[in-house]
């Protein structure tokens, strides 16, 4: 059997997802199937950190709607992503697989400060590696981050896990007439501003050379088989 296409990624994973069918706060079953996916793709011999979003407990830019400053929304939102962070490394490890959780922010009695060193270390002993804290900036999504660390780190691709299997000229559950892209390049996805990724990802991915695939997490094992070159998604490259 061949071996995956990629040999370290870092995969974006939407916090709003972890919610299941609940709207907000994290479902469980979700949440462990998730952490099975990690599992089984780490196996086909891909390094894998993980970037999490925090939509399902707060967004930055709706706190700050309502009178918060945005700088203090945002901290608010990169904090509600470490909380990912360290549900999805206790179901990872639940299930008898190392993980270690970092963040951007210096928290140590919760968990260790992201580094490119810490990062490397952990991917060598075979942990998946679950990136939280956001860039530690305000005003930057987990878009964004993700595509920095992915810079930061060597890896070789960004995999954007959405609800939908690429992406398309038009909403697909809006509009039947939607087309959708086998692939486009960095500065077709900021020109045609198909919001599945912020401009700001796409141009800094264009600027570190760096593919992003866009695909749908729905399906279980789908992560496995955009590693493996077999899973149906948007290739952003060149």
């Amino acid at each position: 059997m061949a071996g995956p296409v990629y040999r370290r990624v870092v995969i974006k994973l939407s916090g709003e997802y972890l919610a299941g069918s609940h709207g907000s706060g994290i479902d469980q079953p979700t949440l462990d199937r998730v952490a099975s996916d990690l599992i089984a793709a780490q196996k086909l011999g891909t390094e894998i950190a993980v970037v999490i979003g925090g939509g399902n407990m707060i967004r930055g830019v709706e706190v700050s709607a309502k009178g918060v400053s945005r700088p203090t929304g945002d901290t608010m939102g990169m904090l509600a992503t470490v909380m990912n962070c360290l549900a999805l490394e206790a179901a990872i490890e639940r299930r008898g697989t190392p993980a270690r959780a970092l963040s951007a922010f210096v928290m140590p009695q919760i968990c260790e400060l992201f580094t490119r060193s810490a990062t490397h270390k952990y991917l060598a002993e075979g942990r998946i590696v679950l990136l939280g804290g956001g860039t530690g900036n305000p005003f930057f999504t987990t878009d964004t981050t993700a595509v920095l660390r992915a810079a930061e780190i060597g890896a070789q691709a960004v995999l954007k896990a959405t609800n939908v299997d690429g992406i398309y000229s038009a909403d697909p559950k809006k509009d039947p007439s939607a087309k959708r892209f086998d692939r486009l390049t960095h500065s077709e996805a900021i020109g045609g501003d198909y919001k599945v990724m912020d401009a700001t990802a796409f141009a800094l991915a264009r600027e570190t050379s760096l593919p992003i695939i866009v695909f749908s997490i729905a399906e279980p094992g789908s992560i496995g088989a955009i590693l493996s070159g077999t899973g149906r998604g948007t290739i952003v490259a060149g």
